[in-house]
């Protein structure tokens, strides 16, 4: 693996529903040979930079030094199909506890499933020590819809989105946790208030359910609400605010069809009672993953933004916002044509992006002067 010393200033490829000015786009690729990274954090006081890649590598990197060895101490995962080591983020207390959360796959005698754990990084960056697995989702899945994004919420809580392993009911079963995002504490415990605390027919962890495929998921830093982006099936693809103790529809509500063209089984069509609507959809699939906010004021055209990673679609989809609505959508970097991952505004105010191939890269993303 080697540094890219590659800079050039791009025109985004940008597509606006409201008829915003394209904005030139610079780009700077930081690093490449990943091996299908998937996630990347940043660590406090300029700590550098954690990268996860889906074949089982958690590294360290940090601007001027070179890409770290795989940090020891990371559990074994499945990694086929669409799992392996997915998501990492550090603890809200880590200058203190060095504590790093992870995600990932591990195979069950009915199939593979998400898990969650965390460990201690060491200070130098090559251990991550006393690994402790927290949650396990028990697996029906052959390698898709795993869901398995992590995000802290400002209390310290922590929530986990866990996909329907392509078992579309379960996300409506209480008793599982397939189609479902949880909430724990900090240390790996539930939450009493939690909404389904105390019910003998659903699990404790639960904090709200009917998802299909959550692929990202970040803190608002406006409204301090987690908002939500899963795969629909064909098309219906969905932006969601998942609040406590609220369904948000999968499978009983879509605004997809099934991959053959028909109905998706057990659809009651869009707009279902008692269910949430997502506060945007797309009839046709991006294949959304990643999301940031963006609240920084190195680029104020960008202010009030959320960036969202397009897998299918291999671009960077950028909404604005206006309080909890979506005002105008545009496109970037669909002209290099690379599978965005992941996208994290980093403590400098540019834009932080991972391409989901096996030569992956690292991108710093910004506006020109």
């Amino acid at each position: 693996m080697r540094l890219a010393a590659i800079l050039f200033i791009a025109s985004a490829v940008l597509l606006s529903v409201s008829g915003a000015r394209a904005d030139n786009v610079k780009v700077e690729e930081l690093l490449d040979g990943l091996d299908h990274p998937w996630s990347l954090a940043f660590l406090p006081d300029n700590q550098g930079m954690l990268i996860t890649e889906r074949s089982g590598q958690l590294r360290w990197w940090q601007p001027g030094h070179a890409l770290s060895a795989p940090i020891s101490g990371v559990p074994q995962v499945w990694a086929q199909r669409q799992g392996g080591l997915l998501d990492v983020v550090p603890a809200p207390d880590f200058a203190s506890s060095r504590r790093v959360w992870l995600s990932y796959t591990l195979k069950g005698e009915q199939g593979a499933g998400a898990a969650v754990g965390y460990g201690t990084l060491s200070e130098d960056h090559r251990q991550l020590r006393d690994f402790r697995e927290v949650l396990r989702q028990p697996g029906l899945s052959s390698g898709a819809n795993l869901g398995s994004r992590l995000a802290f919420d400002r209390n310290g809580d922590l929530f986990i989105t866990f996909g329907d392993n392509f078992h579309a009911e379960k996300a409506q079963d209480l008793n599982a946790l397939q189609g479902k995002i949880v909430r724990l504490k900090a240390d790996g415990s539930v939450p009493e208030d939690n909404p389904l605390v105390g019910r003998k027919d659903a699990r404790p962890e639960i904090w709200s359910w009917g998802m299909r495929n959550p692929q990202g998921i970040a803190l608002n830093p406006w409204t301090h609400e987690i908002w939500e982006s899963e795969h629909g099936p064909r098309g219906g693809d969905e932006l969601n605010i998942p609040r406590k103790g609220h369904n948000y529809g999968w499978p009983l509500a879509t605004w997809g069809i099934d991959y053959g063209g028909d109905k998706v089984p057990g659809s009651q069509g869009g707009e279902v009672k008692g269910t949430e609507q997502p506060i945007k959809y797309w009839p046709v699939s991006p294949a959304l993953s990643g999301m940031a906010f963006y609240n920084s004021a190195r680029f104020p055209q960008w202010k009030n933004s959320l960036f969202i990673g397009a897998l299918k679609e291999k671009n960077l989809i950028r909404l604005t916002l206006n309080g909890d609505r979506v005002v105008e959508e545009q496109r970037l970097l669909g002209d290099r044509g690379e599978r965005i991952r992941d996208v994290r505004s980093g403590p400098d105010g540019w834009l932080y992006v991972l391409t989901d191939e096996a030569n992956g890269r690292l991108l710093k993303v910004g506006l020109a002067p």
